[in-house]
This record gives structure tokens, C-alpha cells and sequence, in this order.
């Protein structure tokens, strides 16, 4: 594959990782944080500054990209700002690393609904309700060829194994019940997606 892409939130745990992988296939790289300084210098990369709350600046740098990948945290009440910024540049492939939360689990139910009480800080839970308002935006999207990525309900630093499970609309998990990837095999999968183009306008979901 040999493509121009920008990645937006890549200074992050997950945006570093699908960096890496779009680097081993061949891929030029935009990589976009708010803190550019933090994004190691090598060939095949040019780290920028961009902020999503910033759509019209962002919207310039994503000009002239073959596809536009969000890895940035979600931000409450502002994801419109950042599908405005992909819209306004003129690139119709997009990816976003979305979340767990908007997925149902085995008994049919949201797993937003389960972590209500559980101790979760505020400020936190309102970034994760972000990410199914976000989703519910895309869903209405016409302008743009979107992909909603949702993690396994855990996502953390792990094995690059390139050996997983996906789904659709409902929670992956193993014979025990656990929902997990590593930051190294959902970038795999993210980036087969932006080759393969299996899941244009709709969401899907990995897990072991």
C-alpha cells in the first residue's frame, strides 16, 4: 500500500501505533498533535502541529491526504469541530478510533449501561459518552467515507500477535468472558481496514 495519510492524535498510545504500522506498509505519514515535539523524527514521517478544536487550521493540514485517521482523545461536545476540519479538507476516506462503550455485550445491553456506579470519575465518563455521540454524528454522515473503529473493552500495551477476532456491533470476547487487544494488533487491524475498505460508513469491533 502506498498512500498519503494523516494521523490526527498521533503522539498517543494507540496513534503511535498506527503510525508504525502505516510506516511498514509503505505509507507517508502526516502526524498531527498538539504537541508535535513529542513525535519521534524518522523517514516516511512530518510531524505538525493540529488541535481539533482548531477545525479550520486543522482542515488546512489535512488538505491533499488520501485518507484522514483520528486517534485523538474524544473531547466533550466538540466532535463536531473535528468532522467539520475532515469534511472541509476534502478527503473522503476516514477513520476514527472510536470506543467501547457504544457495543453491546452478550445480554444485548450497552456497555455504557455498565459502568454507571462503578466509580468512574465524571470528567471521564463524559469523554466516554463522547464517543457514542460521536458515533451517532457518523452515522448521519454523507459527505464521508467513515470507519468507526471500537477497542475490546480493555486496550492496553501487549504483544504484536497479528492473530485476533472481529465483530460488528457486539462486544469479542474469549471463552472467559474477557474483552482485550493490544494497542500493536488494533493498529494491524485499523490499517487492514484502510486497505481492504470492508467497513465504509459503519463500525466494527476486535477482541482476542
Amino acid at each position: 500500500m502506498s498512500s498519503k495519510v494523516a494521523v490526527i492524535g498521533a503522539s498517543g498510545n494507540i496513534g503511535t501505533k498506527i503510525t508504525n504500522e502505516l510506516l511498514s506498509r509503505g505509507c507517508t505519514v502526516t502526524a498531527i498533535a498538539r504537541n508535535p515535539e513529542n513525535i519521534a523524527s524518522r523517514e516516511g514521517v512530518t510531524a505538525v502541529h493540529g488541535d481539533m478544536l482548531h477545525p479550520e487550521e486543522l482542515a488546512e493540514t489535512l488538505k491533499g491526504h488520501d485518507a484522514v485517521i483520528s486517534a485523538a482523545p474524544f473531547v466533550t461536545n466538540e466532535s463536531e469541530k473535528l468532522f467539520s476540519a475532515v469534511r472541509n479538507s476534502g478527503v473522503k476516506r476516514y477513520l476514527m478510533v472510536g470506543g467501547a462503550a457504544s457495543l453491546l455485550n452478550d445480554q444485548g445491553v450497552k456497555v455504557w449501561d455498565t459502568l454507571q456506579g462503578v466509580g468512574i470519575p465524571e470528567a471521564v465518563l463524559a469523554n466516554i459518552q463522547e464517543g457514542i455521540r460521536a458515533f451517532d454524528l457518523l452515522k448521519q454522515e454523507s459527505d464521508l467515507d467513515w470507519t468507526f473503529f471500537s477497542p475490546a473493552v480493555m486496550i492496553g500495551p501487549g504483544e504484536r500477535t497479528g492473530t485476533f477476532r472481529l465483530g460488528k456491533d457486539n462486544v469479542v470476547a474469549d471463552e472467559n468472558g474477557d474483552s482485550k487487544i493490544s494497542y500493536d494488533d488494533y493498529a494491524i487491524a485499523l490499517v487492514d481496514e484502510l486497505e481492504q475498505g470492508n467497513n465504509i460508513k459503519g463500525r466494527f469491533t476486535i477482541a482476542y
